[in-house]
């Protein structure tokens, strides 16, 4: 039987439960307006999703990175652009930069913070007393609607340093509703815009530097786990899309009087091949997921091999996930064309995922260096 996500963990069935229901009831009106309610978001609050990997000792679960993505694969498999959202629950990965000090005060007033943004495209920042003046457009900001704290890398004009992240409230920026996609619609990945924001220096950080607190899993790659909250979302939707054609074919008669849609050899063929590439990817990733945290409990610095093994899996369940989901839509027929059929419903947000740079075709080009004794290019690990 495959393993997963334990309810128990998530504020318990009921409301675990609860929170699939008003997903599922509202994904249409997600779509409709480019991202995912507000009270979705703080139903996520509820269960856990943003304190998941908060240390213990500022309110937080410190739960470990299965757990975390085995949570996201359930809400995914009733929206992807849900779970997508979701996943951002990572974001102490991206504030662990910060000083001590400044993240007691984050989640002082609470283990549940909403944040959103990234490192990349950097914006231009000007070196001013105490601090940085901030200018330019972020994009593909997910979650952005309902995220009390943004985060957007920056460069300083006239310097070649690498990036940092500025952290600030979400009230000092500009949210330009420029999200106008066909796949993963719901994810609200907005633009958001600094016009010359003050941002003090204590909430900036250079990217890659160490984590300011010591429990297991800031010692977890950053760029790895950026990558697999994305990717896993891919086998919730894989899954849903493979039990919807099943459950479509019991129901469906052929208007000429051809056999039905599951007796016909070739749909049985394909659906198995679904099957089979939603059970290895998904076994793939959470091998290396749990070889690469069980290596970090121990005391011991994964090895580049190790991480490497992580993305690679990250990779490939984006991509063979994404195939299953092409595959059973493919089989539906006429059915799944329609814009509200639930097959149709996967497929725009499956050809989303394989399109994010974390999970491209370097990726595979990376992965084989490694194999073969050679550096990957800066980022991937």
């Amino acid at each position: 039987m495959l393993k997963t996500v334990d309810k128990s963990q998530w504020g318990g069935a009921e409301k675990f439960d609860a929170l699939i229901a008003n997903i599922r009831k509202n994904r249409t009106k997600f779509e409709e307006q480019h991202y995912v309610s507000k009270d979705i978001v703080e139903q996520f609050q509820e269960i856990g999703i943003y304190r998941a990997f908060v240390p213990k000792k500022y309110g937080g679960d410190e739960k470990s990175p299965s757990e975390f993505l085995r949570a996201i694969e359930a809400i995914s498999q009733v929206d992807g652009a849900a779970g997508w959202v979701a996943s951002f629950g990572m974001n102490p990965s991206f504030l662990s930069g910060l000083p001590e000090p400044i993240l007691k005060d984050i989640w002082a007033e609470s283990p549940d913070i909403v944040f959103a943004g990234g490192t990349f495209p950097p914006l231009k920042a000007k070196i001013v007393e105490g601090g940085y003046l901030i200018s330019g457009r972020r994009i593909w900001a997910s979650g952005c609607m309902a995220a009390s704290l943004i985060g957007v890398g920056f460069t300083i004009e006239g310097e070649d340093i690498p990036p940092r992240l500025a952290v600030l409230s979400s009230d000092k920026v500009t949210i330009e509703q420029t999200w106008n996609v066909h796949g993963m619609i719901g994810t609200g990945s907005f633009d958001v815009v600094l016009e010359d924001v003050f941002v003090p220096n204590e909430w900036t950080f250079s990217k890659g530097e160490n984590p300011k607190i010591d429990t297991p899993f800031f010692s977890y790659p950053v760029p790895t786990i950026a990558a697999q909250v994305l990717a896993v979302t891919g086998l919730g939707m894989a899954r849903d899309a493979i039990d919807t054609l099943i459950k479509l074919a019991k129901g469906r008669k052929s208007a000429t009087g051809a056999p039905n849609l599951g007796e016909r050899q070739y749909v049985q063929i394909e659906i198995a091949k679904a099957e089979a590439k939603f059970r290895s990817s998904r076994a793939f990733f959470y091998e290396a997921t749990d070889e690469l945290w069980d290596e970090i409990i121990l005391g011991n610095t994964p090895t580049q091999e190790q991480i490497s093994m992580a993305r690679l899996a990250t990779t490939n369940v984006a991509r063979e996930t994404s195939e299953a989901i092409r595959m059973a839509y493919q089989l539906s027929g006429m059915d799944g064309a329609y814009i509200d059929h639930p097959l149709s419903f996967c497929m725009r947000n499956a050809t989303m995922l394989t399109q994010h740079a974390f999970m491209g075709e370097v990726t595979y080009q990376n992965a084989g260096a490694i194999m073969f004794g050679y550096k990957p290019f800066l980022g991937y690990l």
